[in-house]
């Protein structure tokens, strides 16, 4: 989609490194299955979506990273459709939740019922615990609710009366929110917003995409059925994929360029508030996985540079002078990847 990440102005948009050409791979077989497993994945989601390639390999960035995501755009975009269709490309639970005014922690992460014939309170959970969770417009929900998720996303448990209960493998939550309605809704904190990795602005699709929708769905009269969207991935084999990563090479070199850049944002004039060490570490784990996903055993500069924008957009504070000015989070860490030196 040529504008789905429309806070990037066009001439300095950031570029997916490049794959290298089949014919010319020589890497190791975990990195071939390691390709052949995203590649199925997308061909599933491409039976639905139109375009979105970027979006749907971000979203199993998050995933293979342990991560979360944040989907941000205005309705009817797909937003809630392509995580559906993601979930349904791999082979564990999905469960959404609609957030709104009213809805409490408890309707979120469980409650306890009493059991009269045991004569003893019996925790409920509640549907937070899934393997990957859908909730769409968190912003809908009052800080109490909201609150309830940091614990969860952070350390994937839920503490409650005293008693912790695990996550199953893999946990991933993917959030959405409309950046255009103010009326009933409830801005995220900054704490909250640096649980997610990744916060990816999404446009409207170009004409010829467009019409590409019209067409694939000219017949289509009710809600659109996922039922032909296979399972192409195991939870095994996301064990699989995440050890691959793992043993991913990334160089002192590529890790003093990704602790400058973060630095960059903490002394910026523009900046108020700059990335933390989790960011750093976000920027470290998804650009292993994009280094995986090209088909390398290291990490280059260029994968570094690509998911950057991602994961600072939503982690860096600008000063009020920059917000009166009309400067973007990405306006100026597009500024900040100019002005660091490129390793060689």
């Amino acid at each position: 989609m040529e504008d789905q990440f429309n806070n990037v102005n066009e001439e300095e948009e950031i570029q997916l490194p490049q794959e290298e050409p089949a014919n010319e791979f020589h890497g190791n077989t975990k990195l071939r299955e390691f390709q052949m497993e995203v590649e199925q994945v997308k061909n599933e989601c491409s039976k639905i979506i139109v375009g979105n390639e970027n979006l749907i390999e971000l979203m199993l960035a998050a995933l293979l990273s342990g991560g979360h995501i944040l989907l941000e755009g205005v309705p009817g975009i797909a937003k809630t459709l392509s995580a559906k269709v993601v979930a349904k490309s791999i082979d564990c639970d999905f469960s959404r939740i609609q957030f709104t005014p009213d809805l409490l922690p408890a309707d979120v992460t469980g409650t306890s019922i009493y059991q009269m014939d045991k004569g003893k309170f019996k925790f409920e959970r509640g549907p937070i615990f899934s393997n990957i969770v859908l909730i769409d417009e968190i912003n809908r929900s009052p800080a109490k609710t909201q609150a309830a998720l940091f614990e969860v996303m952070e350390e994937k448990q839920i503490t409650h009366d005293g008693t912790t209960y695990q996550m199953d493998f893999p946990f991933m939550v993917i959030a959405t929110q409309n950046p255009i309605d103010q009326e009933g809704t409830y801005r995220l904190p900054e704490a909250q917003l640096d649980r997610f990795l990744m916060k990816i602005n999404l446009g409207y699709p170009s004409h010829q995409e467009e019409e590409q929708i019209l067409y694939r769905f000219q017949n289509t009269i009710d809600v659109i059925s996922l039922d032909h969207i296979n399972k192409v991935l195991s939870r095994s084999s996301l064990k699989h994929l995440q050890e691959t990563i793992a043993s991913q090479h990334i160089s002192e070199q590529i890790i003093s360029y990704i602790t400058q850049l973060i630095l960059s944002t903490r002394n910026h004039p523009k900046v108020y508030l700059g990335g933390s060490p989790r960011a750093s570490l976000a920027v470290l784990k998804t650009a292993k996985v994009m280094a995986a996903i090209a088909g390398r055993e290291f990490v280059i500069p260029d994968d570094v540079k690509y998911v950057l924008p991602y994961v600072l957009n939503h982690r860096i504070i600008l000063t009020p002078d920059a917000e009166m000015e009309g400067i973007t989070s990405f306006d100026v860490i597009n500024e900040i990847i100019k002005t660091i030196d490129i390793p060689r």
